[in-house]
């Protein structure tokens, strides 16, 4: 028999919803610190910090053996041909001339790769060509001390638009936005936190109902988030790529708890625990981008975006479960049939998530 309309909606939902890669918060962010020599102002240092993940799609020989220092010099070639080359800085125009370079394996940032510079004088800028090399969706975000000493805010350079000032400070507002729009941004291509949320709504229940099931899940994520970036809570690379394996995991626990119990009255509390998890994934799209420099507005910048998409995407569908729920066998259908999807989405990435 066929699936009728709504059904046929349901899966056309969660198929776009599953679209995102297994690896949903893995290096969707890059960031650029670049500061003159005091002593030798035609000196800029420049340091960018990356994820191991991103640097395996830069530089693939460089994951042989995760962690070893000397893989950079070794690959030095190929990290100025595949990087430094490709994201040429200016100063007023002017090219600047690659000096040295280099790399660190960092436990609480991922990858740290640096290089000198020779500037003439001038406002620096830089073209990030490298982006080209990687997924749709990456960002370069300016952290840290610009050029002088004076703080950066969250500016942004991408695909369409590459070229970034690594100089001059964005004005409060400005810079709290920019968090408030990475974090919508964040949550509305974090395809497995919102997978988890209609996997935790699907079994329908009264609005209040539904409302407490997220509300413990924001308390939750936010909790953890803040833990991860007030440093109080700290992940390397391999707990970060368990964390995003354990979000996955939840995805799977919840889909496959709808097809098998009848009462879900435990819910909340375990929304709340799976939250933890969660939140350990948003922390991830704000480790070393600049936090450390702005960390009240934009930890508070970046929730309250999280907030907002999260509010976006559940005015969309509480309403439509609260219409299919009044058609008991319709609701019956739609949750089986959307909860094996969710069931497969989430074993997949786990799987994938647990391998690297």
């Amino acid at each position: 028999m066929k699936p009728g309309p709504a059904v046929r909606a349901a899966l056309m939902a969660l198929a776009l919803l599953g679209a995102g890669a297994a690896h949903a918060h893995e290096a969707d962010l890059i960031s650029v610190r670049a500061v003159r020599d005091g002593a030798s102002p035609a000196l800029v240092r420049e340091t960018l910090t990356l994820t191991p993940d991103t640097l395996r799609l830069l530089v693939p020989e460089l994951t042989a053996r995760d962690g070893d220092p000397s893989l950079f010099e070794s690959q030095r070639a190929r990290l100025d041909a595949r990087v430094w080359i490709r994201a040429p800085l200016f100063a007023d125009g002017a090219p600047c001339i690659l000096q040295s370079s280099g790399g660190a394996w960092d436990a609480g940032r991922g990858v740290l790769l640096r290089a000198d510079f020779r500037c003439p004088p001038g406002a620096l800028h830089q073209t990030f060509g490298v982006l080209d090399a990687l997924p749709a969706g990456y960002r370069v975000i300016r952290a840290g001390p610009a050029e002088g000493g004076a703080p950066a805010g969250a500016d942004f350079a991408d695909q369409a638009h590459p070229s970034l000032s690594l100089e001059g400070p964005a004005g409060a507002v400005e810079g709290f936005a920019g968090w408030v729009g990475l974090g919508v941004r964040h949550i509305l291509e974090g395809a497995d936190h919102l997978l988890f949320l209609v996997a935790v709504l699907l079994v329908g229940g009264s609005f209040r109902r539904m409302l407490a099931l997220v509300t413990s899940f924001t308390l939750a994520h936010s909790l953890t988030l803040g833990l991860t970036a007030l440093g109080l809570v700290t992940l390397g690379a391999r707990g970060t790529r368990w964390a995003e394996a354990a979000i996955a995991a939840s995805i799977l626990y919840m889909a496959l708890e709808n097809l098998v119990l009848k009462r879900h009255g435990h819910r909340a509390g375990l929304t709340f625990l799976f939250g933890l998890v969660h939140g350990l994934g948003f922390a991830s799209g704000l480790r070393g981008y600049g936090l450390e420099e702005a960390m009240v507005p934009g930890l508070l910048g970046f929730n309250l975006g999280v907030e907002v998409g999260q509010a976006v995407v559940m005015a969309f569908l509480v309403p439509v479960l609260r219409i299919v729920q009044r058609r008991p066998r319709l609701h019956s259908r739609v949750m089986r049939v959307s909860s094996i999807g969710l069931a497969g989405i989430g074993l997949y990435w786990m799987v994938a998530r647990g391998a690297g």
